[in-house]
């Protein structure tokens, strides 16, 4: 049997917010920018959801049910830095890995219990160190596959662990509703729901061959999870392919220059993201979604860089190119892919590089201590 934890912090973003801001603690915090806007929710606080709020909420809508909320547009930067912080304290313990997302970390702890004693215990050890060393809470769940580990993590939130022994899968899952099931969306929760089907244990009761007919492979996959089965094995070698950042605007916007100093702030963005990752990047692409909805997206394939000025210079001259309707812009992107790993050989002869390197680690370096909005590398 393998012994599979999923730590998942808990409303991370705020969770970092309120190390910064020790006065939000306990108030309903929306991480999500402009209430008044076209935004969603990127998280929200325990005390907020209490009023039906929840990510990927429109921000409107979140603004309607609680009003009296604190709306911040965050550190971006910070939750970066925050969460490689946790993955290297797990590193310590765990003998492998598997950053999900930003916020949630799978650990394959197999044959680790004589060295660590009982998971429950050594599960609250790794929660105290988290909370001790980096002010961050989190909740665990603990299983024999990722599916049961990722599900108990979720049943006893905030600070929560939950361990489902061998054998006791199937027992645990039947009782819950079915929407806690990874995968089931809103169109899947209608489906089964227009047939009578609420909880995990009535899908895992019907034959396997009813879903498959009805849902195909993801039929059969739902089928196999309700009945406690899952993947036991960690994909380690979990690689980040892009990076991005949009805004949508409040309203629709045609005014080119207005576009273009909203560019030059998510080229700022993204340039931060790229090089706390240590990466460089060879392909920006620009993404324009008219007021009527039409979207189109645009790329280019430059030298590899991590520089803010290199990178904005070829998103202007994509955007430029590109916005060719006379229909205002609802929506502007910018997208990074092609990355290697930061490998800088400084030319001696070449000043004006060498100079250029030392400003943008000394901007670097800014932010990390207090903030993206800190310092701005110059306008265009």
């Amino acid at each position: 049997m393998r012994t599979i934890f999923h730590l998942d912090l808990d409303a991370f973003f705020v969770s970092v917010e309120r190390i910064f801001d020790p006065k939000l603690e306990g108030k309903p915090v929306i991480v999500g920018g402009d209430p008044h806007g076209r935004g969603v929710v990127a998280a929200c606080s325990y005390e907020a959801r209490k009023f039906g709020l929840h990510s990927a909420m429109p921000i409107r809508t979140a603004f309607k049910l609680c009003p009296h909320g604190i709306y911040l547009h965050g550190h971006h930067g910070e939750y970066s830095n925050y969460s490689k912080a946790v993955k290297n304290l797990l590193e310590k313990y765990a003998p492998s890995i598997e950053q999900a997302s930003i916020d949630e970390f799978y650990m394959d702890f197999t044959g680790c219990q004589n060295m660590y004693g009982p998971f429950n215990n050594f599960a609250r050890f790794i929660q105290n160190e988290i909370d001790r060393k980096l002010s961050l809470p989190c909740s665990i769940g603990i299983g024999t596959n990722k599916t049961i580990a990722k599900i108990a993590s979720d049943f006893n939130k905030p600070k929560g662990i939950t361990l489902v022994k061998p054998g006791d899968e199937k027992f645990f899952l039947s009782v819950l509703p079915a929407e806690k099931m990874p995968g089931v969306g809103k169109a899947t929760l209608q489906y089964l729901r227009n047939r009578g089907i609420y909880t995990v244990g009535e899908i895992a009761d019907l034959p396997q061959d009813f879903f498959a007919a009805a849902l195909g492979k993801f039929g059969i996959d739902l089928w196999k999870k309700a009945n406690g089965m899952g993947t036991e094995y960690l994909s380690v070698e979990r690689e980040q392919k892009s990076i991005s950042k949009e805004t949508t605007f409040g309203s629709d916007v045609n005014n080119k220059k207005l576009v273009e100093n909203i560019l030059f702030d998510l080229a700022g963005k993204v340039c931060q993201t790229l090089r706390d990752n240590n990466f460089h990047a060879s392909t920006v692409t620009v993404k324009i979604r008219y007021s009527d909805f039409k979207t189109i997206t645009r790329a280019q394939t430059i030298k590899h860089t991590n520089d803010d000025r290199i990178i904005l210079e070829t998103a202007l001259n994509i955007f430029r190119k590109s916005y060719t309707r006379r229909v205002s812009l609802r929506l502007i992107g910018i997208k990074l892919t092609g990355f290697s790993l930061s490998s800088y050989q400084e030319n001696l002869f070449d000043r004006n590089e060498a100079a250029r390197k030392k400003l943008i680690e000394a901007v670097n370096s800014i932010r990390n201590k207090y903030g993206f909005t800190s310092i701005q590398m110059g306008n265009y």
